[in-house]
């Protein structure tokens, strides 16, 4: 088998591993039974973020100039340390510095593992199937969480803390498969001038000098984003629809099978409906999912959560393969990794005010403050691309 290839089915098995998440499906009740609040949960998560934003960039020319496969194995490493932390870490600041590694653990392999991808078809020339790629890898991904969640479920019946314990084990076999990765052939990036040039330089074409590519950007990080906000609110969601704890594992392994299934669907619906036309629709989606979910709170709403994971699954391969259409081999990690960092900026303001109004008032008045605000950052971009022919 071609080396290139290999990296294709390498990355496979560490989006197995590395989304076997068996903590995921009960971790907002396992920081409640530990006696936080949503706003700290919220804190914590934002704070994850934030160190994401601040390292996601720097992680990202690390990639580009130090190489992928270094890149990953460091990530990887990272996250073997952060959730062995986390098995035996108690109370706020224990959490707290837990995630901090695990944020630092996803700047170095977020924009990575997809450059890798994208790279190592690039090399083979298969680039025009990155989008059906990516969309795979997603549904892979999500269908092991959705497995784990199942799986975590039932240990946190036993015990809430149960579930870090095997987790930890699970990832560290990601550190011997990265070990296995093919550096891809790529263009060297330019560093003459530099090495904060070169990141300076970069940053300005992705927010500015390419306006294509900046509204992209920053409209995919709103949408993105929204799902990412309502991620942490779920559980609390479920616990007031009264759905027993047993069946949280189920209920969010069917929200993973379900955005594997949109995401794996993601190329043949875009060329379906065309790109034009399913960018304009995501944010309207999201926001009408927390509208409905605001309204109601039965056990039989839980389906609205649906939508939120359509948009997931539909929109990360679509904008995925847009973006690196715009941009070249030599700065790709860097530029996804700003795209990550806008993510991760926007949820780091908007966050920790939505846990707040979901303490100090309810989950409704979160949930229509929070669609409220990214239908008018939405709207205001949407606008923005229009102006500039983006689509």
């Amino acid at each position: 088998m071609n080396l290139l290839e290999r990296n294709i089915r390498l990355m496979f098995f560490i989006r197995i591993l590395r989304w076997f998440l068996l903590v995921i499906s009960t971790l907002v009740l396992f920081y409640q039974h530990s006696g936080l609040t949503m706003q700290q949960i919220l804190l914590i998560q934002s704070a994850f973020s934030a160190l994401v934003v601040l390292f996601e960039i720097p992680s990202g020319y690390f990639s580009d100039i130090v190489g992928r496969k270094r890149t990953m194995i460091v990530g990887c490493v990272l996250s073997f340390g952060g959730f062995a932390l986390y098995s035996f870490a108690e109370g706020f600041w224990g959490f707290f510095a837990a995630e901090m590694i695990l944020g630092c653990a996803v700047s170095f392999i977020s924009g990575t593992d997809s450059a890798i991808v994208y790279d190592s078809l690039l090399a083979l020339g298969r680039q025009a199937e990155y989008s059906k790629f990516e969309g795979r890898l997603m549904s892979i991904g999500n269908t092991s969480e959705g497995i784990a969640s199942i799986i975590g479920g039932l240990l946190a019946v036993i015990s809430l803390r149960l579930p870090f314990y095997v987790e930890t084990a699970v990832v560290f076999f990601t550190i011997p498969l990265a070990m296995m990765l093919t550096e891809p052939p790529r263009t060297k990036l330019d560093t003459s001038k530099g090495n904060f040039r070169a990141v300076w330089e970069i940053m300005v074409f992705a927010l500015h000098g390419n306006a294509e590519l900046k509204w992209i950007i920053i409209y995919s990080s709103i949408v993105n984003a929204s799902t990412l906000t309502m991620v942490w609110f779920i559980q609390p969601y479920m616990k007031l629809a009264g759905l027993p704890l047993a069946w949280f594992g189920v209920a969010w392994a069917v929200l993973q099978f379900s955005v594997g299934f949109f995401s794996f669907s993601a190329h043949k619906i875009e060329q379906q409906f065309g790109r034009k036309n399913i960018f304009s629709v995501l944010i309207f989606l999201s926001v009408f999912g927390y509208v409905l979910v605001a309204i109601f709170q039965s056990l039989w709403a839980i389906a609205f959560l649906l939508i939120f994971y359509f948009v997931r699954g539909l929109g990360q391969p679509t904008f995925y393969g847009y973006i690196n259409s715009l941009i070249s081999s030599d700065r790709r990690a860097t530029v996804l990794s700003v795209g990550n960092l806008t993510v991760r900026l926007i949820f780091s303001c908007v966050g920790p005010v939505i846990g707040w109004i979901a303490d100090t008032y309810t989950l409704s008045s979160a949930f229509l403050i929070a669609g409220t605000i990214f239908l008018l950052l939405g709207i205001g971009v949407l606008f923005m691309i229009r102006k500039y022919n983006s689509l």
